[in-house]
């Protein structure tokens, strides 16, 4: 199993979440670049994939083309 990456809230070090799912993407630089200033940490192993929802599916995120591609944001 590859790893997952999570965000952690910056005040309470609780993974976020979206419908109660924890919120994980597949490539820590991605989600780093993605959520500039945001604590990247591995999603741990004891929480189930079904208790978990790919950054893709967020639907902030729905209008992105994964694999992800860069020129598609201005920064």
């Amino acid at each position: 199993m590859s790893t997952r990456w999570a965000i952690e809230g910056p005040r309470t070090r609780d993974l976020l979440t979206y419908g109660g799912r924890v919120i994980v993407h597949g490539s820590r630089p991605e989600l780093e670049w993605l959520i500039a200033g945001a604590r990247i940490v591995a999603c741990p192993r004891t929480i189930p994939p079904e208790q978990t929802i790919e950054l893709r599916f967020h639907p902030q995120f729905e209008g992105c083309t994964w694999p992800l591609r860069r020129e598609e944001f201005h920064r």
